[in-house]
Order: structure tokens, then sequence, then C-alpha cells
């Protein structure tokens, strides 16, 4: 396959800040976040997936999102977005201005049951208030089909499945779509498989990958996303959050990485690779470690040495 059939130019959406930290123990200071938004926006991340509303009991990694969302200096040009379960959540969303709601559904009977125990109908329909509300305030609705490549209870998810709830998701008024490989298990062929589903139904300025690593496989999947035209990916600074399906599994593929990538393929991002790094070396020492990323610790060592 020849380059000049990749996309001529990639969007990352760093959603560190959110899926990354929501899965990491120790608690980060508002103020750090905010740096980090600070950070990824001067190393020129235009989409920032910064927190999400819901109930602190849940998450209390997120309970300072008012507080995070109101201490950023936003830029022009910059979109930041938040994960909103249900209309209290929305209220947040909107007092905070953000740009755009996150929104999600399973693509397992088993995994939304035992999440948020009802059908993958039911959830789906619990956000069409949402999504509609998002609409009459000019927010973008924005919906992740998880574990759309394999399930932590069920085990496979036939591409039917996700083609299913990526329909529901548009009838609901979704503006764009993402397939999400929550626990990390999909390979390059299944992806394809799934990718070409929803590209029936999505366009692609409104189609999007989220691959977590645990199996080693993200990069590898979002090449083969890109051979499809798919130009949109969620990624997380550091590779930050692990998948709390999987003990000891990375979480979602690492920005740094997937900047490389991109880069070496010749595809415009609009980020600054040295920045990025800068930034994910911020929020690891922060935590107390190493980036996850091999980029990062690559490129970091380089440094030391040089």
């Amino acid at each position: 396959m020849s380059h000049s059939t990749f996309p001529a130019h990639v969007t990352l959406v760093d959603v560190g800040l959110r899926d990354g930290l929501q899965n990491e123990a120790q608690p980060v200071a508002a103020a750090d976040k905010i740096e980090l938004v600070h950070r990824l926006q001067a190393a020129g991340l235009r989409e920032i997936e910064v927190t999400s509303y819901v109930s602190p009991k849940w998450v209390p990694q997120m309970a300072d999102n008012a507080q995070v969302m109101a201490g950023i200096q936003r830029q022009p040009g910059v979109r930041y977005s938040v994960l909103t379960p249900n209309m209290k959540g929305f209220e947040g969303a909107l007092a905070s201005r953000a740009d755009e709601v996150v929104i999600f559904a399973a693509a397992s009977e088993a995994f939304s049951q035992r999440n948020i125990n009802c059908s993958i109908a039911e959830s789906i329909e619990r956000f069409r208030p949402v999504a509609e509300a998002a609409k009459a305030h000019g927010m973008k609705v924005r919906a992740a089909v998880s574990v759309a490549l394999g399930c932590p209870y069920q085990g496979d998810v036939s591409p039917d499945a996700v083609e299913d709830v990526v329909k529901r998701l548009l009838d609901i008024g979704t503006d764009h779509v993402g397939v999400a490989d929550t626990i990390g298990v999909g390979t390059a062929g299944r992806v394809t498989a799934v990718m070409e589903r929803a590209m029936k139904h999505v366009p692609l300025a409104e189609l999007s990958g989220h691959f977590h690593d645990t199996y080693g496989q993200a990069l590898t999947n979002i090449y083969a996303s890109l051979q499809l035209g798919v130009h949109i990916f969620d990624t997380s600074i550091a590779g930050l959050g692990g998948c709390p399906y999987a003990k000891g599994a990375t979480g979602n593929v690492a920005t740094e990485d997937v900047v490389y990538l991109l880069h070496g393929l010749g595809i415009t991002t609009g980020i600054d690779l040295d920045r990025l790094v800068d930034a994910g070396a911020f929020i690891s020492g922060v935590l107390g470690r190493k980036p996850v990323s091999r980029v990062s610790n690559a490129l970091l060592a380089k440094r030391a040495t040089a």
C-alpha cells in the first residue's frame, strides 16, 4: 500500500486526563491537571478530553472536574470535551462551558449489564436527552462504542453487534462515533472488519479509533485504520491509565508513540513531538514513574546522553 493512500493529516484526541487518569489509583491535584492541559495545547493538540462529570463516589479522581475546567486558559481552536453519563453530568458540562460531550455504549450486552446494569438499548435511550440537550446548546456529541473488539465477560464481539450500536447512537443524534478496543484485544484484521461496518453509516470525518495496548497491538491497529482512511484517533499522553479489566496491563496507546508513527509515514499532526514528550515527562513525574510511552523513554534517554 503506497503512502499516498494514507490520510495527509491525522487529528489526535488526547484522553489522558480523563480516560487515563481515571484508572490511576493515586490522586492528581487539579493544578497538575490544568498544567497538563496547558502543556498539551502548547504541544499542538487541538482536541483534549479534560474530565468527566460522574459521581465522585464512583470516580474520585474526577471530583475536581469543575475546578479543572474553570482553571484552563482556553485557546481558540482547541476543543475541550467532557464525559457525561447522564443529565446531571450534562448540567455540569454546560456550567463548565465544555465544547463537546462524550457519551458511550457497549457493544457487548454482558459488559453493559455488568457496568451499568441495563441493556445496550436501554443505555443508549438514557443518552437521548443528553444528546438533545447538547444539540440545543450548540455542543458537539461524541460517542464511544466500548468493547467493540472484545469483552472481558463474553469474549468475542461480532461486527454485527458493533454496527447495531453505531446505528442506535446515530439515531439519538450523535455527531461523532469512536470505535473503542477497551481491553486491547483487537488485531488488525478484526479492526479492519469492524471499521468497515462503521464506515457504512459514519462519514470518515466523524469516525475515530480508540485502541488500548494491552496485547501490544495498538499501533498496528491504528495502521490498519489509516489504510481505510480513518484519520482521527484517541491517544493518551505518556500512555496514562492501566486497564481495569486486565491487571498490570497498559492502558490507552501513548500519544507520543502514535505521533512518531504518523510523522514517520509523512502524515502531519500539527503536534511538536519534543514538547509532547515534555508534557508526558511532566505528568509521569507527578505520578512518580517513567512514562509508559516507548518513544518518550527513548527520546528522554537520548536527551540525557546528548
